[in-house]
């Protein structure tokens, strides 16, 4: 198939060829979930803890004897029902980690381009022509692509451009080995370069 290219400077289209198999691809609903599900949850910290009996220093002998006391049996001062005792059912360390295979993360990336395809959402720009440091060359660039909220993707981090942009918080900037799930999800449109299309067709 073939998508159309703007070239900024010359204001004028052109069309660039890509696979039907990485931007033509049915929307698969369940594949797309368990990969963003599991790409989440790879961020979650888990590092929580409680300390439990064996954790807490102490109560290495009997506060008193089995019988005779009068009082209940107790075999260690660090007790979860003791005041400076273990916790009981003590949190530990985790990974919320799931495992995805590399032929679904991809599976799911080419799905989510399809369908940025299907619903007009992905721009195609020859180069994005930044120059220097200025926020207000990033807006002029949104209002020539009809854009407010959008990602954009090079085949290489643009330092020009991600300096440009930082002070929107409406508009994200990536190159192509950064591409995640929840980043092509997360913006209204997507603008990416042709060099960083191509390089994307052959990654997936």
């Amino acid at each position: 198939m073939k998508l159309k290219v703007l070239d900024i400077s010359a204001d004028q289209f052109t069309s660039a060829e890509v696979d039907d198999n990485v931007f033509a691809r049915g929307y698969n609903q369940s594949l797309v979930h368990q990969v963003i599900t599991a790409y989440m949850a790879v961020a979650r910290q888990g590092s929580k803890e409680h300390k439990n009996r064996s954790a807490v220093s102490g109560g290495g002998k009997r506060p008193w004897a089995q019988k005779g006391t009068g009082r209940a049996r107790a075999g260690t001062s660090r007790s979860s029902i003791w005041r400076s005792g273990g916790v009981a059912f003590a949190a530990q360390p985790r990974s919320y980690a799931k495992k995805v295979n590399k032929k679904m993360y991809k599976g799911a990336i080419s799905v989510i381009f399809s369908e940025l395809v299907r619903a007009k959402r992905l721009k195609i720009v020859k180069d994005f022509n930044i120059e220097g440091v200025k926020t207000k060359n990033v807006v002029s660039l949104l209002k020539t692509l009809d854009v407010r909220d959008a990602l954009l993707m090079t085949d290489k981090l643009d330092e020009n451009l991600y300096l440009a942009s930082r002070n929107l918080h409406h508009v994200g900037v990536c190159d192509i080995q950064s591409i995640n799930p929840v980043s092509l999800i997360s913006y209204e449109d997507v603008v990416i370069t042709e060099t960083a299309l191509k390089k994307v067709g052959g990654m997936l």
